[in-house]
């Protein structure tokens, strides 16, 4: 397993290698505008932008400014914001645990309730408990995420008044935000659990364990529910990784502190190092998500090996 995992991390540094490149080359080339400009203002002198870009290294070839990213970053120096002034490594340490926090707190509340609804509808398929979950189930799951989200800050916020709006001083500033997040992916994994608790409840071994008169509690929870959970944490490795890359609009709609919303910041405001810093944050954290599933499959499952 060890040589297992050092074989996935050195194999994943050409696909880092690569995500930088394109990310380099799309914010030189695809994306008009110019960052000095936006740094120095629509009544900066020649002298003063072109100071500025002397300042930031602006100045040299795009092949020299490549060199140097790329060397810098295999250092772990990934530069100083053009807005902020401040290392990119510093301002991405600030807003990541926020990111962190918030995927943690929404994967675990969205994966609870969908094993719960998965497993309750599994055992009853065909009953009313089962369509009526499965059509929330289908609803939610196509329910626009921004949508959701504003509309709980209406009820809640505007309306109730009993949470905040936006912010991220204490508990409360995360529950709409969470809630906003695991409704999408609580009725993903309900909807998997349901499917793959069906497929093996028809399964021989689980006819046989009934005829030795196991309890049916303990078959589905113990037997069943054990081999249903390879593609239940498939996708909730993806989850994880997709919010640690950052839940842009949630963040940016409750106004958390996050990488999201500071991704989209530096975007609008053409700062290079901080996108790129961002990136390969991004980057870095599918790779270990990645990783760690695949670790995990082999705990849940010890027919899996991996030489």
């Amino acid at each position: 397993m060890q040589q297992y995992i050092f074989r996935r991390l050195i194999g994943a540094i050409p696909l880092i290698l690569a995500i930088m490149t394109i990310v380099f080359v799309v914010l030189r080339v695809a994306i008009p505008g110019d960052p000095v400009y936006i740094l120095a203002g629509d009544t900066a002198s020649p002298e003063l932008i072109e100071a500025i870009r002397q300042k930031h290294g602006l100045d040299r070839p795009v092949w020299e400014q490549y060199l140097i990213f790329i060397g810098n970053a295999l250092q772990g120096d990934l530069g100083n914001s053009l807005k902020f002034g401040e290392p990119v490594s510093s301002i991405l340490a600030k807003a990541f645990p926020f990111t962190v926090l918030l995927t943690i707190q929404s994967v675990l509340v969205g994966t609870v309730i969908g094993l719960l609804v998965g497993v309750i509808t599994a055992i009853k398929p065909g009953s009313w408990i089962d369509r009526t979950s499965m059509l929330l189930v289908v609803f939610f799951n196509a329910f626009p995420t921004f949508w959701l989200g504003l509309i709980l800050m209406l009820i809640f916020s505007v309306g109730l008044r009993l949470l905040p709006v936006e912010g991220s001083g204490t508990w409360q500033h995360f529950v709409l935000p969470v809630a906003t997040l695991s409704v999408g992916q609580g009725a993903l994994i309900a909807r998997l659990t349901r499917s793959s608790l069906l497929e093996i409840l028809g399964g021989d071994y689980v006819r046989t364990a009934r005829s030795k008169g196991l309890v049916e509690r303990r078959i589905v929870l113990i037997h069943a529910l054990k081999n249903a959970l390879i593609p239940i944490i498939t996708v909730v490795g993806l989850s994880f990784a997709g919010l640690l890359g950052g839940a842009v609009i949630t963040e940016s709609i409750f106004g958390l502190p996050g990488v999201g919303r500071l991704t989209i910041a530096a975007i609008a405001d053409l700062d290079y190092p901080l996108i790129q810093g961002s990136v390969l944050l991004v980057a870095l954290s599918f790779v270990l998500v990645n990783l760690a599933v695949d670790v995990i499959y082999a705990y849940v499952d010890p027919r899996i090996h991996y030489e």
